[in-house]
């Protein structure tokens, strides 16, 4: 999808454990195995809240960076998480990334009392968000007159250590975030379709090789000239380190309810040995252009040596 070449880099998802003790020892662990970012959800569900906890891993580590993946804007007025946001990168040293998105998992809303609005208005919102939250970030004082924000003279402090902003991650699965994403953030991640508010048969059958090819082709379209200076991301879901490839593959492509073969081809699995899954990220990089892959808690020490071999090249 570029013409740059980017090295590779590796982050891991974390929800959990709510202990202490074991929390501190799982970021420590990450970061000594190589890994460059530890990112959480945002999610209401059966999860440690990521602002207080993305604090903690903070303090326990020196190198990581630290985002949500992503922060919801509909959860939070965007000066909070903008000064949230803007403490936590002076605090940590300036190992902050801004993931931000628009808001999807309809259970969260229903939940809390929060308005499920149609994707159009949450995607308005969203995007005027994101304008708030770089303000607020910005030298001096700024305003917004918007549909969903109204700022007056508003200076954001502290000012973050990152200018004029930290990284700002936006990942997508329709072609309006994604055009918005292109045209905003350093970092975009490729993303299912989550229009139906649950990760069901709609977000699955957008998980192909052609549906992730397609979705580059939107970025590549909104982007223009800067598309070169876009880092491209993908959160892995089906990992396995496994030297029985054949039988992983039947074994996950069962459990979503798809031919084997697409999840061989999709780039959001990576099965195989450890040799196998370094080519196929490498030949995914050159097909693709994605370069930082992130995957879940559970896989952190089987897919180390992969980190390894790659990290940097």
């Amino acid at each position: 999808m570029t013409a740059t070449t980017r090295p590779f880099r590796f982050g891991v998802q974390l929800s959990g454990p709510p202990d202490a003790t074991r929390w501190v020892e799982q970021a420590r662990r990450i970061e000594e195995l190589g890994y460059a970012t530890i990112t959480m959800p945002d999610h209401f569900s059966d999860q440690l809240a990521p602002m207080p906890a993305l604090a903690v891993v903070a303090a326990a580590t020196e190198r990581v960076r630290i985002g949500a993946l992503v922060f919801d804007n509909d959860y939070r007025h965007p000066v909070v998480l903008a000064k949230e946001l803007a403490t936590l990168d002076v605090l940590s040293g300036g190992r902050v990334d801004i993931g931000l998105g628009a808001g999807w998992m309809e259970s969260d809303y229903t939940s809390a009392g929060i308005p499920y609005d149609r994707p159009g208005v949450r995607i308005d919102r969203f995007e005027e968000g994101l304008a708030v939250i770089k303000g607020a970030m910005g030298d001096g004082a700024f305003s917004i007159e918007g549909q969903h924000y109204r700022i007056t003279d508003y200076d954001g402090q502290p000012k973050p250590l990152q200018r004029p902003h930290p990284t700002v991650l936006i990942g997508g699965g329709g072609r309006r975030m994604l055009g918005i994403a292109a045209r905003e953030a350093d970092i975009v991640g490729i993303n299912g379709s989550l229009h139906a508010g649950v990760v069901g048969p709609e977000a699955i059958a957008t998980m192909t090789f052609e549906a992730v090819v397609e979705r580059l082709n939107w970025v590549r379209q909104a982007a223009g000239d800067r598309v070169g200076d876009i880092e491209l991301n993908i959160r892995t879901f089906f990992v396995s380190v496994t030297d029985d490839r054949e039988a992983t593959l039947d074994q996950v492509a069962g459990f979503v309810g798809v031919d084997p073969a697409m999840v061989a081809a999709s780039p959001f699995a990576l099965i195989g040995s450890t040799a196998a899954i370094t080519e196929q990220l490498v030949q995914r990089r050159e097909e693709l252009g994605f370069s930082y892959v992130i995957i879940g808690g559970d896989e952190v020490e089987v897919f180390a040596p992969v980190v390894e071999a790659l990290t940097g090249t």
